[in-house]
């Protein structure tokens, strides 16, 4: 699956932004998703997963309540709306699957995934 993000960008603390990830093959219905983020010299970090059937979620502690991940497998597109953004939250933020023969299947860890997105900056002003 060839990901591809979209929607950053710089926002004032306390604002809202949605990101989007398109796939581009017939099969992204059979991947589990999910969005990490990067800071230079950190780790890439996990911030929320979506289960191939869209039935699971999982997010990171850090954004739990303030983002949602969601899918809509018929238009191959996976979005993360941000909100009540922080300073903290900027980053550049990765979009990433895995094919999952379990439709339930969440992933935590970012090298389970075999694909990646370019990658999207956002940038948080406070």
């Amino acid at each position: 699956v060839q990901l591809q993000a979209s929607g950053g960008g710089l926002v004032q603390a306390g604002g809202s932004l949605r990101l989007s990830c398109a796939g581009s093959r017939r099969n992204f219905n059979m991947n589990s998703m999910g969005w990490f983020r990067q800071t230079p010299g950190k780790e890439r970090e996990f911030v929320a997963a979506i289960s191939r059937n869209g039935y699971n979620t999982q997010y990171s502690e850090l954004v739990k309540g303030r983002f949602t991940i969601s899918r809509v497998n018929a238009k191959n597109t996976l979005d993360l709306q941000m909100n009540s953004l922080k300073s903290e939250d900027t980053a550049v933020y990765y979009c990433a699957s895995k094919y999952e023969r379990r439709g339930e299947t969440v992933r935590l860890t970012a090298t389970d995934y075999e694909y990646w997105g370019q990658g999207t900056l956002v940038t948080v002003s406070s």
